[in-house]
């Protein structure tokens, strides 16, 4: 399906924090022009788009049902802005595609599904060709800093034998009540562990960006393995409220990919109030070695949000199928 003459069409799935921000972003960007925009929360259906997001055409309303969206949007790009799990994305996907739709998602495990999801995957990337469109997951983690910037930072140097990438990042004394809940902020060990054990702790796809940087850097692994361990705060965090000494602070995660028991990537991400510094970091043990330092760190909803809004002129041109970010051309 090539690009189309014009500003390319979109719509937005899902105006939660992060899909505020895409859609905030579509409206910025001369290549975009947002015909619509859809939420499952039956309160926003009926009300003007422009209710959230003042810049909005005053004519352009909310909507709760996807299907007439589509119809509209076919040869367009939907712009998914919804939860992190392949599995519940795969509906909404399905259905973009057999409606001629594009999609680029902030889905996390859609950054690299073979990894869990392989046969669903695979399936998935026949329909997406079979209707001659792209499906992408992308965002900033993963998508970006810890997978795509890791391998482009080897494209000039020689073999890659061992890959580190390290992301601190500091939420400050107020973060999102998402974030907040999402690191277990001001939890007990013990009460972060039961909701460990639930899944409703801890960031996902850090083992897809494993995956991805070692694919990106021409590796190869045999597994990958996951931990994930609570930052106790050391002394009571001064306008963090309820966050005391020896309560949870964050998170530290850790992906470790193996190929014949031989370590070969190892990425490590913290996510916490309290920390010195914010910091994006990749080194590369090769000839000769590399080291990138992002200092502050790359901001992580806006970041994300501008990776999905400038992935969407690319994959209108691109060859059809699920795709990952591998996949795109640099720059924007």
């Amino acid at each position: 399906m090539g690009k189309e003459s014009g500003p390319i069409r979109v719509a937005v799935l899902g105006l939660g924090f992060n899909g505020r921000l895409v859609a905030r972003n579509v409206l910025q960007s001369p290549e975009l022009s947002l015909i619509g925009a859809v939420d499952a929360d039956r309160a926003l259906a009926g009300r003007p788009l422009a209710e959230l997001l003042p810049q909005a055409p005053k004519d352009l309303r909310i909507e709760s049902d996807l299907a007439p969206l589509l119809k509209r949007l076919n040869g367009g790009v939907l712009l998914h802005a919804g939860g992190a799990r392949f599995e519940e994305a795969l509906p909404v996907l399905e259905a973009a595609a057999r409606a001629g739709v594009h999609v680029v998602s902030t889905c996390a495990e859609l950054a690299f599904p073979w990894l869990h999801y392989e046969q669903k995957a695979q399936a998935l990337d026949q329909l997406a060709s079979s209707r001659e469109v792209v499906i992408l997951g992308t965002g900033l983690n993963p998508g970006f800093v810890l997978d795509r910037l890791v391998a482009t930072a080897g494209a000039a140097c020689g073999p890659v034998n061992h890959i580190f990438a390290e992301r601190l990042v500091d939420v400050g004394a107020a973060p999102r009540e998402e974030l907040r809940r999402q690191i277990g902020l001001g939890l007990s060990e013990q009460e972060l562990e039961t909701k460990t054990d639930t899944g409703e702790i801890g960031h996902v796809g850090l083992a897809e960006s494993a995956a991805l940087a070692t694919v990106g850097l021409g590796l190869d692994f045999d597994e990958i393995e996951e931990e994930l361990v609570p930052v106790l705060a050391e002394e009571d965090l001064p306008g963090s409220p309820g966050v005391k000494k020896g309560q949870v602070a964050g998170l530290f995660q850790r992906a470790r990919g193996f190929l014949e028991d031989r370590e070969i990537v190892c990425l490590e991400l913290t996510i916490a109030a309290g920390l010195d510094e914010s910091h994006d970091l990749v080194r590369l043990e090769a000839e000769p070695p590399v080291e990138l330092v992002v200092k502050g760190g790359y901001a992580e909803e806006e970041a994300s949000a501008w990776a999905v809004v400038n992935a969407v002129a690319r994959i209108v041109s691109a060859e059809p199928g699920l795709l990952t970010v591998l996949e795109l051309p640099a720059g924007r």
